[in-house]
Parts: structure tokens; sequence; C-alpha cells
């Protein structure tokens, strides 16, 4: 059972290890914007059935529980969790925060997800045609585009989505766009792609969009970023507590280790 146990404690140290990693990720985005933790989860492997329960001994009684020995451990998945993060004010004129749910639609690669992400991040720039980019390293287009003529001043965003804004001279409010949302019936089958970008999966199926308010989708507060939600202090006890975890599968490699040396000295006798 030692070569067992070697097998198990080191499908344990392998697991663990991608959830520091994950962790590490976690703390690293403590400040991106709209940033969603993440968290390990785990299921054992298959078992070693050395008595089946049940069975029927030679007087007839049956076994009340058999002899199972479990085989390890594996990472089954990553699960984003989607709480949303503290809003923070910044009073930049396109800064938007979904309150409630929802994801903001940019133009990507057309080979990652058909061309379309999806985004929690609101911190947007206009770029030198004036259209409305998020403030990542690639300034992907807000998808649909909305521009932003030069000389507008004023600019409102309404609970909706409704950009509007005065034009040099002008005495009214002029529309100048639409934003929106879109969400999905399974957020946690997205994937991530860097640059605060989900893209579609067909985990998560299809995206359902509309204007904020509409339906469950959320609300836009303007002139606020919603900031990650990653909590410091369960990522830092999560840690230890994985390193604990780690230290103990490597002290049962340790001890089967030990118990292989025992059992290899025996044909010295």
């Amino acid at each position: 059972m030692a070569i067992a146990a070697l097998h198990s404690a080191a499908s344990g140290l392998s697991a663990l290890s991608t959830s520091i990693d994950v962790t590490a990720n976690n703390l690293a985005n403590a400040n991106t914007v709209g940033f969603k933790a993440s968290r390990t989860n785990f299921e054992d492997l298959m078992y070693l059935q050395k008595a089946q329960p049940g069975v029927e001994n030679a007087n007839g009684d049956q076994r009340p529980a058999g002899i199972q020995v479990g085989l390890g451990t594996r990472l089954s998945n990553t699960q984003a969790d989607f709480t949303i993060g503290s809003p923070l004010s910044t009073g930049q004129d396109f800064d938007m925060m979904i309150q409630g749910e929802g994801f903001f639609k940019v133009s990507i690669l057309p080979d990652q997800g058909d061309g379309i992400g999806y985004t929690r991040a609101g911190n947007l720039f206009r770029n030198r045609d004036g259209d409305l980019v998020l403030g990542n390293s690639n300034g992907p287009r807000i998808e649909p585009v909305i521009n932003i003529p030069e000389g507008i001043t004023g600019i409102e965003i309404s609970e909706d989505g409704t950009i509007s804004g005065f034009a040099p001279g002008a005495v009214e409010p002029t529309q100048l766009g639409q934003v929106e949302i879109s969400t999905f019936v399974n957020r946690a089958g997205l994937e991530s792609i860097g640059g605060n970008i989900f893209t579609e999966t067909t985990s998560s199926g299809a995206p359902i969009s509309g204007t904020p308010g509409e339906g469950t989708l959320g609300t836009i507060l303007h002139r606020y970023l919603e900031s990650s939600n990653v909590d410091p202090v369960i990522e830092l006890v999560t840690l230890i507590k994985t390193q604990r975890a780690f230290e103990m599968n490597s002290q049962t490699i340790q001890a089967a280790d030990e118990a292989l040396q025992v059992i290899g000295n025996l044909s010295r006798f």
C-alpha cells in the first residue's frame, strides 16, 4: 500500500500546486478593475475495492461496510466568483459600472468568441476616431460602436445606458449612443482570455443581450468603476491552508518512502 500512498500524495501535490497558482493570480489582480476571483474545486479519484459492502460471509450475514482505499485527488475545475465588486467613484465622463447582472460587449479578434468579448470593466476611453474603447492594452471598441464627436461637453450616461451630451453651441442635449449589455445562463462557463475579457463557450450558452435595466439585466452607474471582488483576507487564509495541505502531502510521501525502505530491508534477513 505504500506505492498507492506515494501516488495519492503525488496527485495531491499536483492539484495543490495548481490551487496555489490560482490564489496567486487572485491576489495579483486585487486592484484590477472588474476582475472576478476564481476558486479551485477538487474531486477524489477512483477507489480500490478490497471488500465489497453487502457481501455475505460464511454465516450468511452481510458485511455492513466494505474496504475502499482512495487513489488520490485531482483538480476538477476552476470556478469564477461573479459577485459584484465595490463601486469606485472616479468622476470620469466615460467610466461606467453595471449594477447587477450583465457584461459590456467589446470587439475582439475574429478567432476569439466570434469576434465579441464580454467584460465587467467599465474604464472606457475615446480613441482617435472618437469611438469608445475599453481601457486595456488592446483597446477593443464597445459594441455596438459608440462615437463621441469632438467638442461634445456635459457627457451623461443614464441608468438605461443612454449616452447624451451637448454639441458646441447647443442648448439641448443630443443622444450620442446606447450601451448594450449581455448576460449568460451559465456565467461559470465563460472563458477568460485576459485583458478583463471573457468569451462565449458552448457551456456558457448564447448571450442574452438588451439595454440596461431590461429584464434581469443590471443598470448603469455613471462615473463609477467596479473594483475587483478579490478579498485579500480570504485569499491569504486559502493560501495558508493550501500550503499546510501541501506540506502534509510531502510528509505522506516521506512516510511511504520510509515504509518502502523497511520492506526493502526485509530481503536482507
